[in-house]
C-alpha cells in the first residue's frame, strides 16, 4: 500500500477506549465539515469489533444530525440491539462536543447461500480508457482557493475516473446520471472487514451531487449549501476496493430543498455487488 493508501486504511481502524466505545481520528480533505464517507466508515469499523468474525455487514441506515468538524476525534458507541442465529444488529452513534452528530444501525448476518438474481450492469468504457477526476481538479486548480487548493491537488487513496463528463466549474443542465470507476490507489488486505468500511467510505463520492445535474449546479456554486440527511447501503456480493467498481448513480426526484439519489456498484465481472440510497439537502443560499 502507498503511504495515502496506509492512512485511510489506519484512519478506519478505531482506539478502543472501553467495551462498545471506540475513538476515531478525523480527516480534513479541504472541507471543515467531516466527509460523510469517513463518519460511516467508522461506524461500520466500531460496529464490526463487537460481533463475531464470520457475521459481515449486509445493511446499514444512518442519519446525520450535525455537521462534524473535521479538526477533532470522534467517539463511537455501539448498542448491541440483538445477536441472533443468523443475524446480529447494532446502533451505533457518533459524538462529538459531547453532542450525536450521526446515528446508523447495521445488521450483520452469517454467509449463507438461496436465491440469486440482480439487475444488468450499464455498458460502459471500461475504466483503463478514461480520464481520472484528479485530471479535472489539476486543469482547474485555479477556481480552488488557495488556502484548501493542496490538499485538493495530494495523491488521493482511492482513484475516481467518471464516465461521464461534467463540469463541476461551469455545470450546464444534463441527466440525472454519474457513472465512475472507483478503485483504492493500492493493493488492500485481504480481510472483508477493511474492504467494507472502505466501500462504506467511497459510498459518498459525488452522491448527492447527481441530483444537481438537472439543474446546472454543483457544489461549486456560490451560496449554495449542500448537505447529506440520510444514507443507506445493502452489501450485496464479497467484493474487492482494491479492484475497479463501478459507481452507477441516478437521482429519481428533487423537491422542498432536498435531493434524492440512489445508486448501484458493479465490479467488473459485471455482479451487483452494492446498493446506495442517501436523501440530502441542496439549497440555494
Amino acid at each position: 500500500m502507498g503511504q495515502v493508501l496506509t492512512e485511510l486504511v489506519s484512519l478506519l481502524q478505531l482506539e478502543k477506549i472501553e467495551d462498545g466505545i471506540y475513538r476515531g481520528q478525523s480527516q480534513d480533505i479541504g472541507f471543515k465539515a467531516l466527509f460523510g464517507g469517513q463518519v460511516m466508515g467508522q461506524a461500520v469499523s466500531a460496529a464490526i469489533e463487537t460481533v463475531e468474525p464470520d457475521r459481515h455487514i449486509h445493511s446499514l441506515h444512518s442519519y446525520f444530525l450535525r455537521p462534524g468538524d473535521s479538526n477533532k476525534p470522534v467517539v463511537y458507541e455501539v448498542e448491541n440491539l440483538r445477536d441472533g442465529k443468523s443475524f446480529n444488529t447494532r446502533r451505533i452513534k457518533a459524538i462529538q462536543n459531547g453532542k450525536a452528530i450521526f446515528y446508523m444501525t447495521a445488521s450483520f448476518q452469517a454467509v449463507e447461500s438461496g436465491f440469486e438474481h440482480q439487475d444488468i450492469m450499464p455498458d460502459v468504457p471500461a475504466p483503463d480508457n478514461l480520464p481520472s477526476y484528479n485530471d479535472f481538479i489539476f486543469d482547474h486548480q485555479e477556481y480552488i482557493p488557495q488556502s484548501v487548493r493542496g490538499k485538493f491537488l495530494a495523491e488521493r487513496p482511492v482513484e475516481l475516473r467518471p464516465v461521464q463528463k461534467y463540469n463541476w466549474v461551469h455545470p450546464e443542465k444534463s441527466p440525472a446520471l454519474h457513472q465512475m470507476w472507483i478503485k483504492a490507489n493500492g493493493s488492500l488486505p485481504d480481510d472483508p472487514h477493511i474492504h467494507s468500511c472502505m466501500l462504506a467510505y467511497c459510498s459518498d463520492f459525488q452522491f448527492l451531487t447527481t441530483s444537481l445535474m438537472p439543474h446546472g449546479a454543483s457544489y461549486w456554486t456560490p451560496n449554495f449549501q449542500m448537505a447529506s440527511i440520510d444514507h443507506a447501503m445493502w452489501f450485496h456480493r464479497p467484493f474487492r476496493v482494491d479492484e475497479w467498481l463501478l459507481y452507477s448513480t441516478d437521482s429519481p426526484s428533487a423537491c422542498g430543498g432536498r435531493g434524492l439519489v440512489k445508486g448501484q456498484i458493479f465490479n467488473q465481472k459485471g455482479e451487483l455487488i452494492a446498493s446506495t440510497m442517501q436523501e440530502g439537502l441542496i439549497r440555494q443560499r
